[in-house]
């Protein structure tokens, strides 16, 4: 990455965090696998800001280290030299994240939007999703394959008015309101 593209993402991650520790509330766009199934790639995120006493286990929680965000499941918490810590882990990861400190806990996921739909994500894990958990972290084939059909599913999800949208092509196209009257009544 350019050093300019760089100082860019940097001031993105430092106002986020900003604003989260002013109690505020943020909406991100997931990237990672890490937690797959609870999270996939594409989904939006809606953030609420929350203190290391405002969280328990089995919460989503954004972490920031290393100038980098990680949403991932708290797992509890450990007593370090330099006070609380914090014990994540990702659902497809097969072991605990290191520690973060308290002050690197900025919020907790209050939302998840996927296909245009919204839920309030679960602290409890299935036996069912722990499971298939388990086969997306250690079998790329099949994380290759859900990865592929969760892709096909977010491309035929319906589309509200002003949304973009990418074309096969790749260009963002603005999804105009005549389009949409057509082919969803």
């Amino acid at each position: 990455m350019t050093p300019i593209l760089e100082a860019h993402a940097d001031t993105k991650i430092d106002l986020v965090a900003k604003h989260l520790r002013q109690r505020g509330t943020v909406s991100l766009k997931a990237r990672g696998t890490s937690m797959l199934p609870s999270v996939w790639p594409g989904d939006l995120l809606t953030i609420q800001s929350a203190a290391h006493d405002e969280v328990v286990a089995g919460d989503m929680v954004l972490v920031l280290r290393d100038n980098r965000f990680f949403v991932h499941r708290l797992v509890g918490w450990r007593l370090g030299r330099g006070g609380l810590l914090l014990v994540t882990k990702g659902d497809a990861m097969p072991h605990d994240d290191p520690p973060a400190a308290a002050s690197e806990l900025l919020g907790r996921v209050a939302n998840v939007c996927r296909y245009n739909r919204s839920f309030v994500p679960s602290r409890r894990i299935s036996l069912s999703h722990s499971a298939l958990a388990w086969m997306l972290c250690r079998w790329d084939r099949f994380r290759n394959l859900a990865l592929r059909i969760h892709g096909v599913c977010q491309q035929a999800s319906p589309r509200r008015a002003g949304e973009f949208s990418r074309d096969p092509f790749g260009a963002v196209r603005k999804i105009p309101n005549a389009l949409l009257r057509s082919s969803h009544p």
